[in-house]
């Protein structure tokens, strides 16, 4: 089974966002939250189905909401680089990871 792993600043975005949908509409974060594990489950499904954003990075988005998963895989581990809004600083993710 593959390993999933969070940058750091990955797992603020999560809590940012749950936290966010939460204050705006009861339970609402909660099912960001589940929305973004099954996106998850899709991305270890077939982690190279989803568009490339950089040369061994690519983005699955999400179904209910506008967010993107950025990540990188291989055979043992999923790495999300980022939980983004797809409408704010579509290119603030690529600060943290290095070019490739």
């Amino acid at each position: 089974m593959m390993r999933i792993e969070f940058l750091e600043a990955a797992e603020f975005d999560l809590a940012e966002t749950v936290a966010y949908y939460n204050m705006a509409q009861g339970n609402l974060g909660y099912e960001f939250l589940d929305e973004f594990k099954r996106t998850l489950i899709r991305i270890i499904d077939f982690p190279d189905a989803w568009p490339t954003v950089s040369k061994r990075t690519r983005r699955c988005q999400t179904n209910r909401f506008p967010y993107g998963v950025i990540y990188r895989s291989n055979a043992e581990v999923l790495l999300v680089i980022a939980v983004m809004h797809l409408h704010s600083e579509p290119e603030k993710w690529k600060k943290r990871i290095k070019p490739g």
